[in-house]
C-alpha cells in the first residue's frame, strides 16, 4: 500500500543518516523540496515523490511520527524578550516568503535577491536572515519555530575542570556530597546511552539510567532462588539521574536518535505537518477548509430528564472546499462561538473510526479517511477574532480569512450543506420546527421534542457519512482531468482523486498538540477533595503521586492551568509546561457526569441549584414553624413554673436537692415507661399487682418507707 506523504512530513534515510522535512509538494505530486532538519545547510534540495515512495515501501526510509523540534507554546506563556526576538525574525522572513511565493523561494538566486532587500528594509544582516529561514524550514514552518533557544546558553561546548570539591547544588535527598562527573563517568554515560537508549526498544531515559546503575554501578551480586541479582552501590557513590540527563542533553545526537530508535516496520501517517503560504486557491484537499455554524431547526431534551426541553442545538461543520468532504463536526448548545468552531476543527484532526464508535456507529477508515489540518481556513469574522487566533497562526501556522472581507461567496458551500441536512431530517425528527412556529394558532413543536444531544449527534454523523460517500454534487465543476478519469462528483471520489493528483496542503499533526493549542483553557482549583473545575472533582496520576490533596488540606488550595474538551468532561488536561500535560480523570463518586458534555453538566447543576432555591423557601417556612413551636413550649413551661412558685423554696435548697430529685424523677418515670410483654387489659391495669406476696410485700413496704422519708425531708426544708 502506498504511503501518504504530505507537506511537513519527516522522513529518515537510515543508511545515509539523513532526516529531511518536506517543505512543498507540487500540485501533481511529482516533486518536493526538502531540508535536512539537523544539518547546518541553508538551501533546500529537490526530490522526486516517486523516489521517496519507493524508499518508504522498500524500508530504506521511514516516516517519523514524532517531530524532534515540536513544542507547544501558548502565546501567553512566552516572555517579552523571546517574543520580541521571534517577531523581529518573523518580520524579515515573512516579507521574503510572501514576496517570493512557492516554489520560487526555494530557488537560491531568487531567494538571495529578496534576502538583500529584507536586510536593508529591516536592518538585519544577510547571515541572520539565512539563519532565520533555515530554522523556520527545519523546525516545522511555524512562527514559533523562530523562538530563541535560551536553553542552549551558557558557554556551550566549554568544559569545566573537574576538581575534588563537588560542583553543583547540594543534594537534598541523600546524605553526602555526591560525585563529580569526570571523564570516566562520561564514558560510562556514553556507553549506557548507546546500549540502553539508542535502540529500537525505545527505552525512556529513566530506564536507561536504571539499566546503567545495574550494569556499571554494582558492588557485587547475590543469589535469590537461583537468580543472580546485583547489589547496587549507595546512591551517594554514583551519579544522579539529573547528572545523567544533563550530559545526555549536552551530547544528544537527534539525528542518531531518530535513526537508531525508529524501526523500519513503523510506517505512520500521523506526521507533524503545519505550514502555509499566501495562496487562497483550493488547489487540492486540505488547501482550504471552511467553517460555519447554524442553529438546527429542532428542539432537544436533556439526557438526565427526558421531560426537560433544553432548546435548539448549534451545528458546526468543517468542509474541504476542493472535495466538499465534511471533514469535522461539532454539536453544542452555545454559540455560534470561537469555542464551537475550534471543537469542530479538532474533530477534523480526529480519527473518525474512534469518533463514530463513541456514538455506537461502526465504519471503515475509507468511509471517512480524514484527520488533517488545512493550510487555510475561511470562517465568519465573529468566530475568528480575539487573541486565541494566535494559537492557529503562531502555534499551528494556519492562515485565517474572514468571509466578511474575502471571498464571501465561499460561505455558500457550508450553507448549502446545512439546507441539505435540514431537508433530510425534517420528515423524521420529532421537535423539528415547522413554518407555522410562533404564529398565532401555530403548533408548539417544542412539546414534540424527544431526541437528546447525543442522539442528535448520532443522527448528524449518519447524514455526514451519506453526504461524503453517496451525495452526487450536481453543481460541482469537474476539471478536464477528472472527466477524463471518469471521476463522479461525489465528495469521497473527489477527495481520493485530489490526494492522488493534487497535493494541496494536507497536514497531519499529533492530536495532543492540536488539543493543547485549540481546546478552551481555564483555571482549576486543587482542594483537599480533588481538582475542582466547573463543580466537578478530578484526580490525576501526578496529583496522587505527589499528594496534592493532602497538601491542599494542610496548606490550603491553589490554582492550576488546564484545557478541557467540552464534548466529553471525563477528562481535563493539566498543563505542566510547553511540552507536557497531566491527564485528569473524574473521581469515581462523580460518575453521574461520565460521558456527558459540558452543556449537559451545566444544565444538570443549574437544575439542581434551581431545585434547591425552590425548596429554600419551603425549608425556611418549616424552620419558622419550628421556632414558633419551640417558643410555645417554652412559654408553657415558664407559665407552669410561675404557678409552682406558690410553694416557696430557697435557692440553696433547690440546688442541694438536685441529686435526690433526679432519683425520685427516675423512679416515677420507670412506672410510666416500663415495658410489659403480652400485656392484656384488666381491671387492675394501672395499679401495682404483687405476684409473689412475700418478696413483693417487702418491696412495697420499702417503697412506702422511702416516700415517707422523702416527704419528711421535703417538709423540713
Amino acid at each position: 500500500m502506498e504511503k501518504l506523504i504530505v507537506v511537513n512530513s519527516i522522513i529518515c534515510w537510515k543508511d545515509k543518516e539523513q532526516t529531511e522535512r518536506l517543505l512543498w509538494i507540487d500540485s501533481f505530486r511529482e516533486i518536493t523540496f526538502t531540508i535536512d532538519i539537523f544539518k547546518n545547510k541553508y538551501s533546500p534540495g529537490i526530490r522526486y515523490i516517486n523516489d521517496i515512495l519507493e524508499d518508504l515501501n522498500s524500508g530504506i526510509a521511514v516516516l517519523i511520527k514524532e517531530d524532534p523540534w515540536l513544542q507547544v507554546v501558548l502565546e501567553e506563556d512566552i516572555n517579552g524578550k523571546s517574543k520580541d526576538k521571534r517577531d523581529k525574525a518573523w518580520e524579515s522572513i515573512s516579507y521574503i516568503i510572501n514576496s517570493c511565493g512557492e516554489p520560487d523561494i526555494y530557488d537560491s538566486g531568487i531567494r538571495s535577491k529578496y534576502i538583500k532587500k529584507a536586510s536593508k528594509r529591516f536592518h538585519v544582516s544577510d547571515r541572520s536572515i539565512y539563519e532565520y529561514l533555515k530554522r523556520y524550514w527545519q523546525r516545522g514552518q511555524t512562527k514559533n519555530a523562530l523562538l530563541p533557544d535560551y536553553h542552549n546558553c551558557g558557554c556551550k561546548g566549554m568544559e569545566k575542570n573537574v576538581g575534588k570539591k563537588k560542583r553543583g547544588r547540594p543534594r537534598k535527598d541523600y546524605k553526602g556530597e555526591g560525585v563529580n562527573v569526570d571523564e570516566e563517568i562520561k564514558k560510562i554515560f556514553r556507553l549506557a546511552i548507546k546500549r540502553f537508549y539508542y535502540t529500537t526498544t525505545e527505552n525512556s531515559l529513566t530506564t536507561a539510567y536504571e539499566l546503567m546503575r545495574k550494569e556499571y554501578y554494582a558492588e557485587g551480586y547475590r543469589y535469590e532462588n537461583g537468580v543472580k541479582k546485583p547489589i547496587l552501590l549507595d546512591s551517594n557513590e554514583v551519579p544522579t539521574f539529573g547528572q545523567f540527563r544533563y550530559w545526555f542533553q549536552k551530547e544528544r545526537n537527534l539525528q542518531k536518535e531518530i535513526s537508531a530508535r525508529t524501526s523500519s516496520k513503523r510506517y505512520h501517517l500521523e506526521n507533524r505537518a503545519i505550514l502555509g503560504d499566501s495562496t487562497q486557491e483550493a488547489l487540492g484537499p486540505g488547501s482550504i477548509y471552511q467553517i460555519d455554524a447554524t442553529i438546527a431547526d429542532v428542539y432537544l431534551v436533556s439526557r438526565y430528564n427526558k421531560n426537560h426541553i433544553i432548546g435548539r442545538p448549534i451545528v458546526y461543520a468543517v468542509i474541504d472546499v476542493f472535495s466538499r468532504m465534511i471533514v469535522g463536526i461539532y454539536i453544542g448548545l452555545e454559540g455560534p462561538s470561537w469555542a464551537g468552531a475550534m471543537m469542530a476543527l479538532i474533530n477534523a484532526t480526529t480519527d473518525k473510526v474512534k469518533f463514530c464508535e463513541e456514538y455506537g456507529i461502526s465504519i471503515e477508515p475509507k468511509e471517512w479517511p480524514i484527520y488533517y489540518l488545512p493550510e487555510s481556513i475561511i470562517a465568519d469574522r465573529g468566530e475568528f477574532e480575539g487573541n486565541i487566533v494566535e494559537s492557529l497562526i503562531s502555534g499551528l501556522n494556519i492562515k485565517i480569512s474572514n468571509t466578511a472581507s474575502y471571498r464571501g461567496d465561499m460561505k455558500a458551500i457550508v450553507e448549502r450543506y446545512f439546507r441539505t441536512i435540514h431537508m433530510k431530517i425534517k420528515p423524521f425528527v420529532p421537535g423539528f420546527v415547522g413554518g407555522d412556529f410562533a404564529q398565532r394558532g401555530g403548533k408548539d413543536y417544542r412539546l414534540d421534542a424527544k431526541l437528546d444531544i447525543h442522539q442528535f449527534t448520532k443522527l448528524i454523523i449518519k447524514c455526514v457519512l451519506y453526504h461524503n460517500n453517496h451525495h452526487y454534487l450536481n453543481t460541482y465543476n469537474r476539471e478536464e482531468m477528472m472527466i477524463e478519469d471518469d471521476i463522479k462528483p461525489i465528495p469521497i471520489n473527489l477527495w481520493n482523486w485530489g490526494i492522488a493528483n493534487r497535493a494541496g496542503r494536507l497536514r497531519s499533526i499529533d492530536k495532543d498538540i492540536v488539543k493543547l493549542n485549540l481546546l478552551p483553557g481555564y483555571t482549576a482549583t486543587v482542594t483537599s477533595q480533588g481538582i475542582r473545575f466547573k463543580g466537578m472533582l478530578y484526580g490525576s496520576e501526578k496529583a496522587l503521586k505527589e499528594k496534592y490533596f493532602e497538601k491542599a488540606r494542610n496548606r490550603g488550595s491553589w490554582k492550576v492551568d488546564i484545557v478541557y474538551d467540552p464534548r466529553n468532561m471525563d477528562y481535563i488536561y493539566i498543563l505542566n509546561d510547553t511540552r507536557s500535560f497531566d491527564k485528569g480523570f473524574l473521581l469515581s463518586h462523580e460518575d453521574r457526569f461520565m460521558g456527558k458534555t459540558l452543556e449537559e453538566i451545566e444544565y444538570l447543576l443549574a437544575y439542581e441549584k434551581m431545585q434547591y432555591e425552590r425548596n429554600e423557601d419551603k425549608e425556611l417556612q418549616a424552620k419558622v414553624d419550628l421556632m414558633s413551636d419551640i417558643e410555645m413550649i417554652v412559654k408553657e413551661a415558664e407559665q407552669q413554673a410561675m404557678e409552682d412558685k406558690e410553694i416557696r423554696i430557697s435557692k440553696t435548697s433547690r440546688l442541694k436537692g438536685i441529686s435526690e430529685n433526679r432519683n425520685r424523677e427516675k423512679m416515677l418515670s420507670r412506672k410510666v415507661e416500663y415495658i410489659e410483654l403480652d400485656r392484656q387489659s384488666n381491671p387492675n391495669e394501672g395499679k401495682i399487682v404483687y405476684i409473689n406476696s412475700e418478696e413483693d410485700n417487702d418491696f412495697a413496704e420499702d417503697f412506702r418507707l422511702l416516700k415517707k422519708i422523702q416527704k419528711e425531708r421535703f417538709d423540713g426544708e
